[in-house]
C-alpha cells in the first residue's frame, strides 16, 4: 500500500510539473465551422490585418500556423490546428498562451472563470462571426474533371501576395484590353490568370494576366507584354462566385477534392474571369471558371 501512495504521488507530482511548465498551451479553444482548412487559413489571414497591431501569421501548413494578438498589454499566440471533417466541415483547434503571464493562467483556469478564458472566447467567436460574413459571400461548386482551353494570348506578368492578386488584374485590365483595342487585335475570349509559382510559405504569388486574342504579323510590341500561347489538357475544374480576392477558396476546393479522389494535379491554377471587377455589381454573380492542370502520366 506505501508503495501505491509513493507512486500515486509521484504521478500526481509529475502531472502537475508537466501542467504548470509543459504543457505547450494555457487554453484551448475548440469549434467546427462549415469551411475547408485552406479557406480557414486565407480567412484568419484576412481577420487579421483588421486586428491592432497586426503581425504576419507564420505559416507551417494549411492545418496549422501561429497567430500572435495585441491585447490591450499582453502579447498572446493562438496556434491554429485545423482537420477535415468531410467536403464542408473542419475541426478547429485553437491553443492559446499569454507568455508573460502563462504560470498564473494555468494557477487561475482550474478554479475560476478568468478574464484570460473569456477574452479568448470573445476573440474566437469574433472571428467566427467574420468567417460565416465571408462564407455567405462566396460560392464554389466542383465540377469534375474537364478540358483546359486552347489559345494565343497577350499577357502582363506580375508577382504579388495571395491577397493581392486581385489588385494586380485590376491594374491590368484596363492597360492591357487598352492596347489591344488601340492596336485592331481581334480578341478571342474572357481574360484569365495562369499561375506560373504558388508559395504559400512565403505567401507569394507570380502570374500571368491574360488576354485571348487572335494571332497575327503585326502584334504591338510593349516592354510589358508578352505573347504566349495555352495548350490544351485535362484539368479539374470548379466554378466560383465572388469576388476576385478571394477566387482562391476555389483552388483549396480543387486541393481537397484532387487528395480525395487521388488525382495527382499542378497546383498552377487558371483563372477565366466573366465579368469585369472595375465595374463593381453584386459579387455574388460574379462568374469564374477555375482550372487545375492534372500531372501527365510519366
Amino acid at each position: 500500500m506505501k508503495k501505491f501512495f509513493i507512486a500515486f504521488g509521484a504521478l500526481i507530482t509529475l502531472t502537475i510539473f508537466w501542467y504548470l511548465f509543459l504543457k505547450p498551451q494555457d487554453y484551448q479553444v475548440s469549434f467546427k465551422v462549415k469551411a475547408l482548412p485552406g479557406t480557414v487559413y486565407e480567412t484568419v489571414k484576412a481577420w487579421n490585418l483588421t486586428l491592432d497591431n497586426p503581425q504576419p501569421i507564420k505559416y507551417v501548413s494549411l492545418s496549422n500556423f501561429e497567430q500572435t494578438i495585441t491585447i490591450k498589454d499582453s502579447i498572446h499566440v493562438y496556434k491554429w490546428n485545423i482537420s477535415s471533417i468531410h467536403d464542408s466541415l473542419s475541426q478547429v483547434k485553437v491553443n492559446i498562451s499569454d507568455p508573460d503571464h502563462s504560470l498564473m493562467n494555468k494557477i487561475k483556469i482550474p478554479f475560476s472563470d478568468t478574464d484570460f478564458e473569456k477574452g479568448a472566447r470573445k476573440t474566437l467567436l469574433d472571428f467566427n462571426q467574420f468567417l460565416n460574413n465571408h462564407l455567405d459571400e462566396i460560392k464554389v461548386e466542383i465540377i469534375g474533371e474537364d478540358e483546359l482551353f486552347s489559345t494565343f494570348c497577350a499577357c502582363v506578368s506580375l508577382k504579388t501576395s495571395q491577397a493581392m492578386k486581385a489588385g494586380g488584374i485590376m491594374d491590368n485590365y484596363s492597360f492591357l484590353s487598352s492596347i489591344i483595342v488601340e492596336n485592331a487585335v481581334q480578341p478571342n475570349g474572357p481574360p484569365f490568370l495562369e499561375v506560373v509559382d504558388w508559395n504559400l510559405e512565403k505567401d507569394s504569388l507570380t502570374y500571368n494576366f491574360c488576354f485571348p486574342i487572335v494571332r497575327s504579323e503585326k502584334l504591338p510590341r510593349h516592354p510589358d507584354v508578352s505573347y504566349k500561347r495555352i495548350f490544351s489538357k485535362r484539368a479539374l475544374k470548379a466554378e466560383y462566385h465572388g469576388n476576385y480576392i478571394t477566387s482562391d477558396r476555389a483552388w483549396y476546393s480543387l486541393l481537397h477534392y484532387a487528395k480525395k479522389n487521388d488525382i495527382p494535379i499542378e497546383a498552377k491554377p487558371i483563372e477565366v474571369f466573366y465579368n469585369n471587377p472595375n465595374f463593381g455589381g453584386d459579387e455574388l454573380q460574379w462568374r469564374t471558371e477555375v482550372f487545375m492542370p492534372i500531372k501527365d502520366d510519366q
